[in-house]
């Protein structure tokens, strides 16, 4: 794979740049609430050294009734500047799956101005494989002065979704499995009907994965898109359960120079949970 400080960068890289003065990395594992998994107490027996933990669910908008919704940026970066992560640091993102919830704090970063931040290419799982070291020590943090420019055309609302499934632009994609869009099975989250957003298309996220959690080449992303229907000549609304899988569609874009998308935060949790918004059942 060819290495990408701003999109993903391999296993390979890290260990060359782990060292680096200006690296900040970042364990941002995260899984499905009916996992029963303690991701910060997994992170404190073995992470990759110097490793800060990310806590999605808690370096969040508190004030919203919907899961991991995106900080506001004073609080971004307090948390941040707490772990000693500031202007003119390289930050590289993994997570205990592969390729999972790095992706969305990768978006987060983005979202905030933040250009200088990746994903680790098939994450802690790769890097163990591997050999690499692990470590169960605590990070030495310093405080960093940073600095946020929230970029608005990178998130969408669902009012702004709601007119793109009306209008059918932008393009809604949907990284959910399957069985989900279709609703031909019910929401892990209780409470929310089963479908889609009308007019969106379905790619599950692990068409974008190869079978050892790495991401695909460019040409293998760009045909997962095309064979989705999506058409990579016009802008793309990714959309998922809660927001974290749609960043890894984002990631694939921005990997194919796809730079025109943006994320539905809210997405099915929020969607699926308003009785006044149509929900369609059955492929795209």
């Amino acid at each position: 794979m060819t290495d990408d400080p701003k999109t993903l960068v391999s296993t390979d890289w890290l260990a060359q740049h782990l060292n680096d003065p200006d690296l900040r990395l970042l364990d941002a594992s995260w899984h499905m609430p009916s996992d029963n998994r303690d991701t910060r107490a997994e992170y404190e027996a073995g992470h990759i050294p110097g490793a800060r933990f990310f806590d999605i669910d808690e370096i969040s908008d508190q004030r919203s009734d919907l899961p991991h919704t995106a900080p506001p940026p004073e609080k971004f970066i307090s948390r941040m500047r707490a772990m000693g992560i500031g202007d003119g640091h390289q930050v590289v993102v993994y997570d205990s799956t592969g390729i999972f919830s790095a992706a969305r704090v990768w978006w987060l970063f983005k979202l905030m101005g933040k250009t200088d931040v990746a994903v680790l290419d098939g994450g802690l799982p790769k890097w163990q494989a591997e050999g690499h070291e692990i470590e169960d020590l605590p990070p030495v943090i310093r405080d960093r002065h940073m600095t946020v420019s929230r970029r608005n055309d990178l998130v969408r609302d669902v009012t702004q979704v709601a007119e793109a499934s009306k209008l059918g632009t932008p393009q809604i994609v949907d990284a959910r499995a399957s069985s989900r869009f279709r609703g031909d099975e019910p929401e892990p989250r209780e409470g929310l009907r089963a479908g889609h957003i009308p007019k969106s298309k379905n790619l599950p996220f692990t068409q974008l994965l190869n079978a050892d959690g790495t991401m695909k080449g460019p040409g293998g992303l760009k045909a997962a898109f095309e064979e989705a229907g999506i058409d990579l000549s016009k802008p793309v609304i990714t959309t998922c359960g809660s927001g974290v899988t749609a960043a890894i569609l984002a990631l694939g874009l921005a990997r194919i120079g796809h730079d025109d998308w943006s994320l539905y935060d809210g997405s099915w949790t929020e969607w699926g949970a308003y009785g006044d918004l149509p929900v369609a059942t059955g492929d795209a």
